[in-house]
């Protein structure tokens, strides 16, 4: 069974799991911005501020910010 020729694809992200550029162009911060990453040892937290030597995943991402007309083709 095919897919008639007028069906279309649909997709979906998360901002947080995409984006990157977490602190450009007047973005605000969000709570996924202060999340830290974790192990299975190890709990993500919810901090007030960056702290050194700490990662969080969402500030780079993916980078889809700077990368968005090299994935979009």
């Amino acid at each position: 069974m095919g897919f008639s020729k007028d069906f279309l694809w649909g997709g979906a992200t998360a901002a947080n799991q995409l984006e990157g550029g977490w602190n450009l162009d007047g973005k605000g911060i969000s709570t996924s911005d202060m999340l830290t990453a974790g192990t299975h040892t190890i709990p993500r937290k919810i901090t007030r501020e960056t702290i050194d030597g700490l990662n969080y995943p969402s500030h780079e991402a993916i980078d889809f910010y700077h990368r968005y007309k090299d994935d979009i083709k």
